[in-house]
């Protein structure tokens, strides 16, 4: 299993409708993220910034995120979300969320962890 954190900003004039798009995200987007083994995934908002993180529980991420890039209703569900995100400096113009580095992850009880 992969754990992915991501980060964008969110541009402010746009909150409402982004809010009101993921009240409510559309059952196709989520089947597309389940066959592309996307589990646990959450987007938490502070200020104007978005974090997302997930799970991914494939054996092919490049390609599980390939399909999950060709997927039509997932690409509509882009057009209306893209214009609502604003990429960090770091990204340049590209509408990709920033990927961050895991530096620490809590390991359950007995599996490598100190006490």
């Amino acid at each position: 299993m992969k754990r992915v954190a991501q980060t964008i900003r969110l541009r402010p004039e746009h909150r409402e409708e982004y809010l009101r798009l993921h009240s409510a995200v559309w059952p196709g987007v989520e089947a597309a993220l389940h066959r592309a083994n996307i589990r646990n995934y959450s987007i938490f908002l502070h200020g104007d910034a978005l974090f997302a993180y997930f799970e991914y529980h494939g054996d092919d991420f490049g390609a599980d995120m390939a399909v999950l890039e060709a997927d039509p209703e997932t690409q509509e569900w882009w057009k209306l979300t893209d214009p609502c995100q604003e990429a960090w400096p770091d990204r340049g113009d590209s509408r990709q969320w920033t990927e961050l580095s895991e530096i620490w992850h809590l390991a359950p009880p007995g599996h490598g962890a100190t006490t």
